[in-house]
């Protein structure tokens, strides 16, 4: 049997105070005990890699907003580096048209003024993963450059400009690749 002893102090009953807080730490100590029980487990990609030596992807890519065609451009890396750690030789083409065509090329007029430092680091990004293992091209849609309104010269020299970016992703996909539009 548990005696209860109430304490005042200030006007305070302690005991209150007491039981309030347990009923709000309890269930954070509570939720706690239930992560570290389940077991963690590393994610692995091996069961859909089975008995694949390489991963062929054509990613269309169409964010016209800098910092979400960045993020795009950083999971393809991690998902090329990730697949180089599992034993998979990555082949990918990435594919620009549409809005992201303004991000992709040098003239700064033609970028939304908010995006100008987020284009210059898509610059880079793509810079990077053009010596990268696993990246095989890039591609610009001219059909998007003209409806862009902006123009094939200053496209990013990485970046060859194709005749028609729908053409070029229905080829690979022929070709074996998986069409991936983040």
């Amino acid at each position: 049997m548990v005696k209860v002893v109430q304490y005042t102090k200030g006007g305070a009953n302690m005991h209150q105070i007491y039981v309030r807080l347990q009923q709000l730490f309890l269930p954070l100590a509570a939720a706690a005990l239930l992560v570290h029980a389940v077991p963690a487990s590393a994610a692995d990609d091996r069961l859909a890699l089975a008995g694949l030596s390489e991963g062929k992807i054509a990613f269309d890519l169409k964010d016209g907003d800098g910092k979400l065609l960045l993020a795009r451009l950083d999971v393809i890396d991690e998902t090329r580096q990730s697949l180089i750690q599992q034993g998979v030789t990555p082949h990918f083409i990435l594919s620009f048209r549409g809005p992201a065509t303004r991000l992709v090329q040098t003239d700064q007029d033609k970028i939304k003024p908010e995006d100008r430092e987020l284009a210059a680091k898509v610059a880079a990004k793509i810079k990077e993963l053009s010596t990268a293992r696993g990246v095989d091209g890039f591609e610009q849609c001219s059909l998007a450059v003209r409806q862009q309104g902006t123009n094939a010269d200053k496209v990013l020299p990485q970046i060859r400009v194709v005749g028609n970016g729908f053409i070029s992703l229905m080829a690979y996909q022929a070709k074996g690749y998986a069409y991936i539009a983040p």
